[in-house]
């Protein structure tokens, strides 16, 4: 891969309107903007990230998960661009505009994800491998539809999805963004048939074709056709990097606001990424505030810091092994031991102290009862088109999901859009009016 090729301002679905111009490098930063103005990014507001939403105390949603992912997505971006442009002087490719296109891949990065948390993404798994889905299973393969899509749902390809698909009365090309930010997003570059039973690949059936022009269009090697596969997009190694730093780190800020964790241990594991003198220099400004939330707050701050330096150096370090699509693993996997093991140390006790608390297994149990509900109900209705409960039911399904397609692979294609766009209040909202347990105000 050159990057020359990957640094590409053409738009999908208006490809025949690109023209190479001195205002091209600015089409990145419309790509932010569009995401920023968008219905979908806006209902990140009201989609749980791990706690659960509202409460007295307010944590991290969808949203400002999002925002906080593409802050630190920028300084990748310009760390990686300003030093590669060093390597490269005379280089036509747009470096510049490296953290631009990074910062918008990660506000899109979970816009296909479901409500009620990852629980969303298993319930609407579950429904279609363990539950009553599975009755569709013989008519979709009929058709030729990929049951694999359903069984294994996954948000960061119902994001590809939501972005490329032209669903009813909207415009040819989704969000009609920058080739270099979609093949951003795709974490998974293969297809469902390749995930192994796990919720990781990086587009449906319906969106392999569309990633094929993109793909190929930026010179992205692939490396198998039937099942296809590709080398994972350069940048997307940031748009991860920068996941994996917001989430880890910040859960365990919103551990602490929640007591879930006590502030000697949320400050052992962030100082455990310090050692010497920058430990030390850490514990001396503690006291300059009293403020326990704002000492986390600071020390958080500080091991972002360090992470997005060493994540800048992995990738910088491991460029030509990223473009020829030989590297493996991840930019956080590839840092300093120390910073690694301090990680780790993280990871290790967010999932025994807080991915297993009593809070978050509600939201998660919530989860699989609502959304298993909404899709069979469903899942019911556009079998039976004809049925009144189905008309009633479909008339709550908005226009651009086409629930009323030929075949059934599209039909539930249509459904899991419409619950997968749901907020949480929403869901939650429909899953009581349909079980009568509440009424609309007349």
């Amino acid at each position: 891969m050159n990057w020359e090729r990957l640094l590409s301002s053409m738009r999908f679905g208006m490809e025949e309107y690109h023209t190479e111009n001195k205002h091209d490098r600015t089409e990145y930063q419309r790509d932010y903007d569009r995401l920023i103005f968008s219905s979908p990014f806006r209902r990140l507001q009201n989609k749980t990230q791990v706690f659960p939403l509202p409460g007295s105390v307010f944590v991290h949603n969808r949203l400002t998960h999002s925002l906080e992912v593409s802050s630190v997505g920028r300084s990748l971006g310009e760390n990686i661009g300003r030093e590669i442009r060093l390597k490269y002087p005379s280089s036509p490719a747009h470096f510049e505009e490296t953290g631009a296109i990074v910062s918008a891949a990660c506000l899109a990065h979970d816009l296909g994800n479901p409500p009620f948390g990852h629980s969303g993404e298993k319930a609407i798994s579950t429904f279609f491998s363990e539950g009553k889905g599975r009755e569709l299973q013989q008519q979709v393969e009929a058709e030729g539809g990929r049951w694999t899509d359903f069984t294994c749902f996954e948000g960061n390809a119902n994001a590809v999805r939501l972005l490329v698909h032209q669903f009813k009365g909207r415009r040819k090309g989704g969000f009609a963004l920058t080739y270099s930010t979609l093949a951003s997003i795709v974490k998974y570059p293969y297809s469902s048939e390749l995930s192994g039973g796990k919720n990781k690949f990086g587009f449906f059936a319906s969106e392999e074709n569309d990633y094929r022009i993109i793909a190929d269009e930026l010179g992205i090697p692939r490396i198998g056709e039937d099942p296809i596969r590709y080398a994972r997009y350069p940048l997307v190694y940031l748009v991860e990097a920068a996941d994996d730093i917001c989430y880890q780190i910040m859960d365990i800020e919103d551990a602490h606001k929640l007591h879930l964790i006590s502030t000697e241990k949320a400050k052992e594991l962030f100082l455990d990424f310090f050692e010497g003198e920058k430990r030390q220099r850490r514990i001396n400004n503690l006291s300059f505030v009293s403020d326990v939330n704002e000492q986390i707050a600071y020390l958080r701050a500080s091991v972002i810091g360090l992470l997005v330096n060493e994540c800048s150096e992995a990738f910088l370090k491991h460029e030509e092994e990223i473009l020829s699509g030989e590297f493996k693993g991840s930019l956080i996997k590839n840092i300093s031991e120390k910073a690694q093991r301090a990680y780790a140390n993280c990871s290790d006790f967010a999932v025994k102290n807080i991915y297993l608390s009593k809070d978050v297994l509600d939201i998660e149990l919530a989860g699989y009862r609502i959304i298993g509900f909404l899709l069979e109900k469903l899942s019911e209705a556009v079998q039976t088109p004809s049925h009144t409960y189905s008309k009633l039911l479909l008339g709550r399904v908005p226009e651009q999901y086409e629930p009323n397609s030929d075949d059934l692979y599209a039909k539930v294609q249509s459904i899991v859009d419409y619950v997968s766009g749901m907020t949480d209040v929403y869901a939650l909202d429909l899953y009581r009016k349909i079980t009568g347990m509440g009424l609309p105000t007349i």
